[in-house]
């Protein structure tokens, strides 16, 4: 995976938008105003590129324990969020599935009202 393909992939999804909250190197994905998705520019430009995703608190200690690349969330509440070393040992398909649950997870925590927004896609 590359930078261009994380930031099509994500863009695509309904909904998301891209920041850059904290400095001019961190992007942000929110979906409805709410992050799920947080890299550093940077650490894809000097070869070690790593993505901050949220996660299920039994699944985040379930898939660090599967893969080396799964690491406690850097910066983030370590109970909820994962930092995920890309192109290591965790394979793209399975990156792409993890931002998948942290998308969805975003949005099943989100009011009934703009939850229902995000129905039958």
């Amino acid at each position: 995976m590359n930078i261009q393909q994380l930031y099509e992939f994500c863009l695509a999804k309904k909904g998301v938008t891209e920041h850059f909250p904290f400095d001019e190197d961190t992007l942000v994905f929110k979906v409805a105003g709410k992050m799920f998705c947080l890299t550093s520019l940077s650490s894809w430009e000097e070869g070690r590129p790593s993505l901050n995703l949220k996660c299920e608190p039994q699944k985040a200690i379930e898939w660090r324990e599967e893969f080396e690349g799964v690491l406690e969330g850097y910066h983030m509440n370590k109970k909820h969020w994962n930092t995920i070393l890309v192109n290591q040992d965790v394979p793209d398909q399975k990156v792409i599935y993890f931002i998948n649950h942290s998308y969805e997870l975003v949005i099943a925590h989100l009011p009934k009202k703009i939850r229902e927004e995000f129905k039958n896609d």
